[in-house]
């Protein structure tokens, strides 16, 4: 139990950044060296190094070296998990925004409201 706790905290710390969820956005697409993950952002290798250890210690991708490239690739797992996890809640924040969708549907059709 201690371990999914500490696998899911990893994994929402991770996808915290924009530049790393923008990183798995385009990993979805196959397989990209960490030049072509950082190419869009200005930021150093370094840097999109640091972001891909991230993503890369919540489970959330693989690296791979060939020759002088790290090529990564999405794991898709962990996010499944956290989807899980968050479709539990999913239930909580419908049943509210129906309450609220009633409400204005009530206002709507009873006239005296509309004075």
């Amino acid at each position: 139990m201690v371990e999914q706790v500490a696998e899911m905290d990893a994994v929402f710390q991770a996808l915290s950044h924009a530049a790393r969820r923008d990183m798995l956005g385009r990993l979805a697409g196959g397989e990209r060296t960490i030049g072509e993950l950082a190419a869009p952002f200005d930021m150093s290798l370094a840097a999109a190094s640091k972001h891909v250890k991230v993503l890369e210690g919540a489970g959330l991708l693989d690296r791979r070296v060939r020759g002088r490239q790290h090529v990564c690739r999405l794991r898709p797992q962990p996010l499944a998990r956290a989807n899980e996890w968050l479709r539990f809640y999913e239930r909580f924040w419908t049943a509210r925004l129906d309450s609220l969708d009633a409400m204005f549907e009530s206002a709507r059709d009873d006239p005296q409201e509309r004075t």
